[in-house]
């Protein structure tokens, strides 16, 4: 499996973890300028933990959906190119700014990620990655109407909650409803369970058709 250029396994308090170069945001332990990545609560950091391969790299730009105060998305702004990170609620939105602040590359978009129509003035278009963490219902619609923005050879990457799409059905059968939705635009590359990292979860690389 290869990491992203910028993220690192790094020891810290004799544990190796994932990392990245940037200022802290949750309090998560640092070594110098490096700053451990929480797979616990990070859905793409447990992704990465998992082993698989999602085409994001150094440099790229990338549309976050579901940004929240920004935990991931600020690891992802530390070695990505221009970020656009949309999140819907404004409490957390509030403290995605203020991470921001920091970051001159991460852009904090007050909008719904339903709604691509209301940030496509903003969104640059043919961008090398969707990174999807929503908690809602109709999370391949969210995947399928973003697509617009990706390039050709763009990747999803996309964290799926079962409990969001329907809190009394199993999660494989969830899961099988979604992925046969994201088939109305996307090749399905990689699929992976998140335990133990995250219950219920499951992370989908795809690329758009």
């Amino acid at each position: 499996m290869s990491l992203p250029d910028g993220v690192e396994r790094r020891q810290f308090d004799n544990e190796e973890r994932l990392a990245t170069r940037g200022p802290s945001v949750y309090g998560e332990p640092t070594d110098g300028a490096w700053r451990a990545w929480d797979a616990r609560r990070s859905k793409l950091g447990a992704t990465l933990e998992k082993g698989m391969e999602t085409g994001l790299d150094g440099g790229d730009s990338v549309l976050y959906l579901g940004a929240a105060s920004g935990t991931t998305v600020s690891h992802v702004a530390d070695f990505a190119g221009p970020t656009y990170a949309v999140e819907f609620a404004p409490r957390p939105a509030r403290d995605l700014v203020g991470v921001a602040e920091d970051r001159d590359r991460l852009f904090p978009l007050l909008k719904d990620a339903r709604k691509p129509e209301t940030y496509a003035h903003v969104v640059e278009s043919d961008l090398d990655a969707i990174v999807q963490d929503v908690a809602t219902r109709g999370q391949a619609r969210v995947a399928l109407e973003n697509r617009q923005f990706l390039a050709e050879d763009g990747r999803l990457i996309a964290a799926i909650k079962a409990r969001s799409e329907d809190v009394t059905a199993e999660p494989a059968d969830v899961f099988e409803d979604v992925l046969g939705d994201l088939e109305d635009g996307y090749e399905v590359l990689d699929t992976e369970r998140l335990e133990p990292f995250h219950d219920d979860h499951l992370a989908v690389v795809a690329r758009p058709k």
